[in-house]
Parts: C-alpha cells; structure tokens; sequence
C-alpha cells in the first residue's frame, strides 16, 4: 500500500489520468490525497469530480477556494468570473449529488506526522486547533441550513485569529486561511493585497512573510502538504510540502510517495478552454 499526495487538479483530467496511470495507482491498496482545488480553470472539472468521488475511500481530499466557489455559485452566492470553467458540472444530471459531496470534504487532514491543506495554517493554529476549527467549518457546511453559511462565506475580514471570534467572522478566518491564504504579517495577520497563484513568494507586501516562514508557527511539528500557489512550486523544506507546480498554466502534475519522498511528475499543456466557454 502506498500513499500518494497529488497538486492541484483544477479540472485537468486528462494529466491526472495519465499521472494516475504512470504512478500504477491501485484503488484496491493504495491512497490519493487531494490538496483541493479540484475543480475549474480547466476543461474537464465534471470529469475530475466524478473520477474522485467514485474512488470513495481511496481518494482523501481537502477543500480548496475554487472547489468553494463552485459551491458557491451552484447556490446563487459569490462572485461569477469570466474565467470559471465548471458549466459542466452544474448542467450535469448527478449535479446534486456531486456537490452534496464536495460539500462533505473537509478543509484539514491530519494523519500521523502529515498534515494537508489546500492554501496553509496561521502561525499561531497548532495542527490540533485548526482540526478543530476544520471540523467547525465542515459541520457549517453539511447542516440543513448550509446556504446561510455560503451566504456569509465571501469577504476577507476579519483579516486575524482571535479566539473569541464567533459566528460568521470566526468561520470566514478558518476558511481564507485554509482556502485563499499565501502572505501574513509579523503579527500573523492575512494579506490579500498580492493575488494569484503567480505571485512570487519573495515578493512580497511590505512586512508580510509566506504562511509557512512565519516565525514561531506552531504547526512546525507535522509536515504540512499544501498546494494553492504555483508560484512556490515543487518545495519539500521546513516541514512543508508544496505540490501546486502548474499543471494549470502548462507546468506539470506532482504526485510524492509520502512512505518515502519519491517524486513523479506528469507534464501538463497549456489547458484549452472548453467549447462554449466564453
């Protein structure tokens, strides 16, 4: 049995087939886990969805922003974007139950010394606290009345950790720090002021570090695996493994071997829009 960590998927399934294929992936003994983000910018998110939910428990997966979107928008909230791709997966006849999936993912998993999340951890959550706080969001997220939490899930404020956060507030932290986070200040804060994946991680706002270089940061005791920022690529340093090497943008798809840290990689082709994407 082997256990394999895989980058952000963003709707190319035709690399992680050929990733899958390459890594002699066995539903039957072995294990995917997903960083999130699943979903959109590439042509083929209802493909991906469908191949992941049908592995069941051989495929473990986190939530990522965009899977968070899709949600999102296949309830009415949100933002649309002119870049979304995942028209497929809301004109689909197993629509419902697809999302009623992805919904039940969670945010954080943590299994003996491994830790995994789509974006990172604040400074100052130790792995123990941000299970915690993963399990608030995803009991959030799979109650009856989930579409109020939707409804207050968009914004980044309040931009910092404070443990007597309630309500709306103290979920929308857990999930921008979990989902959408890169930079923090010295003082542990988010920053949202450089996007995109592209953003170097040496460059910067003034006075903000990566999550991950945060000094003191007290999930230092599990290796984090994280995706969220191709930017940062392939890095293995400092207890963090960042898997999101641009299969998106015509990188490649990275998959380690968590029982020994062998690397496989898949090339990936700048992903063509879909028909009728516009």
């Amino acid at each position: 049995m082997a256990t394999y960590a895989i980058g952000d998927v963003q709707g190319c399934y035709d690399p992680l087939g050929r990733l899958l294929d390459y890594i002699s992936f066995d539903p039957a003994a072995d294990r995917i886990w997903l960083v999130g983000d699943l979903v959109n910018r590439g042509p083929q998110s209802l493909q991906v969805l469908r191949l992941v939910k049908s592995l069941g428990a051989a495929a473990t997966v986190v939530l990522g922003n965009h899977d968070l979107h899709l949600v999102m928008q296949s309830e009415g909230y949100g933002k649309a974007s002119a870049e979304d791709t995942f028209r497929d997966v809301l004109a689909a006849p197993d629509r419902a139950e697809l999302l009623a999936w992805l919904r039940a993912q969670p945010l954080f998993h943590v299994e003996g010394d491994w830790a995994m999340v789509h974006a990172g951890l604040l400074p100052g959550w130790s792995v123990a606290q941000a299970q915690a706080l993963s399990d608030e969001a995803s009991a959030a997220l799979q109650a009856d009345d989930y579409r109020d939490f939707l409804a207050h899930m968009w914004g980044s404020e309040p931009p910092a950790w404070r443990d007597d956060l309630a309500g709306w507030d103290r979920l929308r932290v857990v999930v921008n720090a979990m989902t959408r986070m890169r930079y923090v200040t010295v003082a542990g804060a988010m920053e949202f002021r450089a996007t995109g994946a592209k953003a170097p991680p040496d460059k910067g706002p003034v006075g903000c570090v990566p999550w991950f270089a945060a000094p003191g940061r007290a999930s230092r005791d599990h290796r984090v695996i994280c995706g969220h920022w191709s930017a940062l690529g392939y890095r293995d340093e400092d207890n963090v493994l960042a898997l999101d090497t641009g299969c998106l943008w015509g990188g490649c798809l990275t998959a380690v071997r968590l029982e020994d840290r062998r690397v496989f990689r898949q090339p990936c082709p700048q992903q063509a829009k879909p028909s009728g994407w516009d």
